[in-house]
């Protein structure tokens, strides 16, 4: 039987190495770093994850180098960086 620590992910969120235990989202991760918020709207307003399924698309944030990627419908990689405007 894999023990947790077999599942562990490191994902660098804006240049912080976090560790995460998979499989989680990149919403969920960005929680657990402390990053409520990865984006603010053209008017300066935070933006986070809202509806948690996608529809919403206000958690939006650049993950691998492509920009806009819904953080609450992609699984964390073990070196994924994601960059956001929080």
């Amino acid at each position: 039987m894999p023990e947790l620590h077999d599942h562990l992910l490191h994902v660098i969120i804006d240049g912080r190495v976090i560790r995460v235990s998979g499989p989680i989202t990149v919403a969920a991760a960005l929680s657990i770093a402390g990053v409520s918020a990865p984006r603010r709207s053209p008017s300066g307003d935070i933006r986070g994850a809202l509806c948690g399924m996608g529809v919403c698309h206000e958690c939006r944030a650049r993950i691998d180098g492509v920009a806009h990627q819904r953080t609450c419908m992609i699984a964390c990689r073990d070196g994924m960086r994601v960059d956001t405007d929080a």
